[in-house]
């Protein structure tokens, strides 16, 4: 089941959300503005990186008034203004908004977020038009889905949690079995 406003308003007086203002809940989501952190990968020599390897990037962090460019056919990560600290018994969903797909801004975040998840999201961007995307943080961007989920035993304690501004990829730290 997804969670309507009136479930969303509840989690925040409960302390799940911080007070978020309510130009930003949606009849069964939250939208969630952007922050002024901002990855972007490196480019390797030889044009490659190996799933499982380490990802390099350059960090962006803007200052007051400034904006990120995100070039055409650009990628590159950034975070959210909001944190969120979900129960064992909320999953969630990170979207892109439509008005800012159509304005050809790819906004995703690989989508799910596991119960127990805690800290600021870190969204996945790319610039799908020929023209540079002008990114100012405090701009919602996306929004959060939250749907219950029954039967977790254990909260979600991965190499995610906690984390405060846009994270890179870690898949270099991958116990993948042999």
């Amino acid at each position: 089941m997804i969670l309507g406003d009136s479930e969303i308003k509840r989690m925040m007086a409960e302390g799940y959300f911080p007070a978020y203002p309510k130009l930003l809940i949606n009849p069964a989501s939250m939208n969630v503005r952007i922050g002024a952190s901002f990855l972007v990968p490196r480019r390797k020599w030889f044009g490659s990186v190996a799933l499982g390897d380490e990802v390099k990037y350059k960090k962006i962090v803007l200052q007051k008034g400034k904006a990120f460019k995100l070039r055409p056919g650009q990628f590159a990560l950034a975070t959210t203004i909001e944190s969120i600290n979900l129960p064992l018994h909320l999953a969630a969903f990170v979207q892109g908004r439509s008005s800012i797909g159509r304005a050809g801004l790819t906004v995703q975040n690989a989508g799910f977020i596991d119960p127990g998840f805690h800290g600021h999201i870190t969204l996945e961007l790319k610039n799908e038009t020929k023209n540079t995307i002008l990114i100012r943080p405090g701009y919602p961007v996306a929004q959060i889905v939250f749907e219950q989920a029954q039967g977790v035993e254990r909260p979600y304690t991965g190499k995610y949690c906690g984390q405060t501004e846009a994270t890179g990829s870690r898949m270099h730290l991958d116990k993948i079995p042999r």
